[in-house]
């Protein structure tokens, strides 16, 4: 297998949906942050890149056709290169809706890491949101950086942009396929999150 979309937005930028709607269209199975949540090998392999290996994109989706959410939205310029032939989507939502998805949600992930060294740690907390995940402007600044820096450096033959509400339309007409007569799919909410989060604490605190 190797990777035929690229995923460049930031998580909390309906991600989740995203994984469904590209496993729909025959692009899975799509890798995603949970994966990295779920799966200790991956989490150790993710992990290890930020301690300093170097970066086998092949060995890390492999198995995968797509990637969206981290950690593809932060490797998306070095995936570009790897997978020539891979559209990169970017999905965008209002920044200020996003800033109060993330604030509520993956923020709850990156304290819970900080100090840990872990790839979320390093990369989310300390790189993209500079050390200051839980501030307002940077992580805003940070969300809209990297939309202008996709938009400049991916040509419009190879970008599929598409935002919140947009359905099937833009993702279909940017792969060339066909749209699925099924709806597009609306997943993993805010409540969704924080609900899954609290059952991971609580298994987590049960194997202690």
């Amino acid at each position: 297998m190797t990777l035929r979309v690229i995923g460049a937005g930031f998580g909390r930028t309906g991600t989740s949906s995203m994984k469904l709607a590209l496993q729909t269209l025959g692009l899975g199975p799509c890798h995603h942050m949970k994966v990295l949540l779920d799966d200790p090998a991956q989490q150790a392999l993710w992990n290890g890149f930020v301690a300093g290996q170097t970066p086998d994109w092949d060995q890390a989706f492999a198995g995968f056709n797509s990637a969206v959410d981290w950690p593809s939205a932060y490797y998306w310029q070095s995936l570009a290169r790897h997978y020539p032939d891979a559209k990169v989507l970017l999905t965008l939502r209002s920044p200020e809706s996003w800033w109060e998805s993330y604030s509520k949600t993956i923020l709850t992930h990156v304290n819970r890491t900080r100090g840990t060294g872990s790839w979320i740690d390093e990369v989310i907390c300390k790189t993209v949101m500079r050390g200051q995940p839980e501030d307002r402007a940077t992580a805003l600044a940070a969300f809209n950086a990297n939309t202008a820096a996709v938009r400049a450096a991916i040509p419009a033959d190879r970008l599929i942009v598409h935002e919140a509400g947009d359905g099937w339309g833009p993702l279909c007409k940017g792969l060339d396929l066909p749209e699925p007569a099924e709806p597009y799919p609306h997943v993993f909410t805010t409540a969704e999150f924080l609900a899954q989060h609290a059952a991971r604490m609580a298994a987590a605190a049960q194997g202690n």
